[in-house]
Parts: structure tokens; sequence; C-alpha cells
């Protein structure tokens, strides 16, 4: 990976040389702009305009425009005299825990790298005091005309850093949240919860851009002169009324999912008859427990690790059984018994 930055890392009185190289790439697809017409290349020129004539890189200069429109020229000598410590250092100021880092400040990612044979000593002594320490280094930098503020860390065996937005540029999510007072039910949350441990965890190697293979595929496709292949739009359902109807129908599809075709209609079932049920007026507690039942099937992954299925289903069917024995108890007692003559 080649290098765009090279400096030291001041740790203490410790120096390390250092090179910096990019930890991230962008694998978008680029298009180009063009005359729709005929197919012809759209360019920028880059013109002034006192004279209305096109310019050369050369002859571009940076500027600051003020608030009544006046353009302050700032030449590169005036920014290499300002006092900047960490031109080309990166001052570690702090050893943090992770955790205190807001995932909102997290910018680029770069990986540092020993600059030579005498950086190896203190850059692995910088890099296995990381480690025991359970912390990372706040620090702050100069890249691209600018000071900067990262963090550092140890991914596997290296020493990458990744850059931090100031606190001040961190906004506030001041009118964000919903205004209205929103009640959310214990049985609401409940289904959430099952829903979270239906879908379980996932392995990020495995999650891919679906929309750039597609993108790749439309040009392969045009390249070729081939007709592009058509993909059916995904299915969309319409406006959800019924939160708790969504929940439920949302659990039952992550367990058929989950079980891969075998053994999701019989979820599905119960599910369903814990929403009818719910409709046919039954109390509050009732529906709580029905919740917490199904929140304690074990999804396609989870059934090695016990046995407990077999037995939590045949409580629900006593618990079935005896809530229809009710009902016919109490229409037994609601009918009026006929007087003898």
């Amino acid at each position: 990976m080649r290098s765009i930055w090279n400096g030291a890392i001041s740790f203490g009185l410790v120096s390390i040389p250092i090179k910096l190289v990019n930890a991230t790439e962008s694998h978008s697809v680029s298009f180009r702009q063009i005359h729709t017409e005929d197919g012809g290349r759209i360019r920028y020129r880059k013109v002034c305009e006192l004279e209305d004539r096109e310019v050369t890189s050369s002859e571009i200069g940076k500027g600051y425009e003020d608030a009544d429109g006046t353009i302050v020229p700032i030449t590169d000598e005036d920014l290499a005299q300002l006092p900047i410590p960490t031109t080309r250092t990166i001052e570690i100021v702090a050893f943090v825990p992770a955790d205190r880092i807001d995932p909102l400040q997290l910018g680029a990612a770069y990986y540092l790298g020993a600059n030579g044979v005498p950086a190896a000593k203190p850059y692995t002594l910088l890099r296995e005091a990381l480690k025991r320490s359970n912390r990372v280094a706040i620090a702050k930098y100069a890249l691209r005309g600018r000071e900067r503020l990262g963090m550092l860390r140890v991914v596997d065996d290296v020493i990458a850093m990744h850059g931090l937005l100031w606190p001040d540029e961190i906004r506030a999510p001041e009118g964000v949240a919903p205004d209205a007072n929103v009640t959310v039910r214990d049985k609401e949350l409940d289904l959430a919860d099952a829903l979270m441990d239906t879908l379980g965890e996932v392995d990020l190697d495995d999650l891919h851009d679906d929309y750039r293979e597609a993108v790749e595929e439309l040009i392969a496709a045009k390249t070729s002169g081939e007709e592009p292949r058509e993909t059916a739009a995904p299915a969309r359902s319409g406006k959800v009324l019924d939160l708790m109807a969504a929940l439920e129908s949302s659990v039952r599809a992550a367990q058929e999912s989950r079980a891969g075709g075998s053994g999701g209609a019989g979820d599905a079932g119960e599910a369903g008859d814990a929403g009818d049920a719910g409709d046919a007026g039954e109390t509050e507690e009732a529906e709580h427990a029905e919740v917490r039942d199904l929140r304690k099937k074990k999804t396609p992954a989870k059934k090695a690790a016990g046995a407990k299925k077999p037995a939590a289903a045949g409580a629900a069917k006593k618990t079935a059984a005896k809530k229809q024995a009710a009902k016919k108890t109490t229409a037994k007692k609601s009918t009026p018994r006929k007087r003898s003559a």
C-alpha cells in the first residue's frame, strides 16, 4: 500500500517514525457525465470570472470569501508560517477507554506503519502498551492543510488511526426525536425483543453490496451488446397501521427464514393463535405470558444447545386446553336452567 503521509508519532519524549496508508478503499462504480443526445463527455473548465478565460492549475491559488463577498488571498507561504506543531507529527495528548469515544466522531481510517528498522522497537512498545491498558490514544495531527483529531488503537499487530471530528463539529439532535408522547406497551417490547432474538447475529464478512453487483452486471451486458437482465422489484407492503400485527408477522417471517422452510409453519401457526386469542379479549397478563413463550422458542442455530422446545410446546398445549375448558365453564354458568313445572 502506498503511503500518503510520512511523519512521526510523538509519545512523550519518544519519537516513532511512521508512514500513513489508507485502511479503507471504495468499490463504488464511478460514472461520467455525458451529453444524452450524442454521448459526448461533459467537462468542467476553470474560468476566471474577471478575464472570462480558462486558466491553468499553476495560475490558481487560495482565497477566503468574506461576508461581504470580498476575496482575501491566502498563500501557501502564509499557511506554512502558522505555528502548528503537528505539521509532521502525530502528537499523543491522552489515553482514554475506548467507550469514551462517541461513534459519531469516527471518520476516515488509516494504518500507521513503522518507517524503517529503528522505528520497530518504539512502535512495538506503543502497540503493546495500548493492548495491555485496553485504552486508545487521542492525538492531534495535521493533514491536507488543517489540524485534525485522531484516535489510535491496535488492529491485529498494527496501530490504526481513526480521524475524529472535533467535539464542536457534532450537532445536537434537537428536533429529531418524535414530538408526540408515545407509550410503548410491555407486550410490544417483548415482541421487539423476540424479533431481535430470532434475527440473531450476522457475520459482517457475509454482507455485500447488492446494488453495486447489479450495476456491474448492467454495464457488462451493455458492453457486450446484450439486453440487460430484468429484475423484479421487491414487493412493498402497504402502510402498517397495526404495530402488534406487524411485529408478530415479522417474528414469524424471521423464524421461517431461520428454519429454512422446515418447522416454520408450526411457529407461524402458534404465533397466529396467540394474536387471535388476544383479539378474543384475553387479559393483559395472559398476553404477556404468550409473548414470553414466543421469545423462549429457540432459533435453529440454538436448537442444538438444548431440547426444551417439546416441553414448552406441551406446556403451551396444556395452557390452551385450560383456556378452552374455562370458556366452556363460563358458557355453562351463563345458560339459565329450566324450572320444572
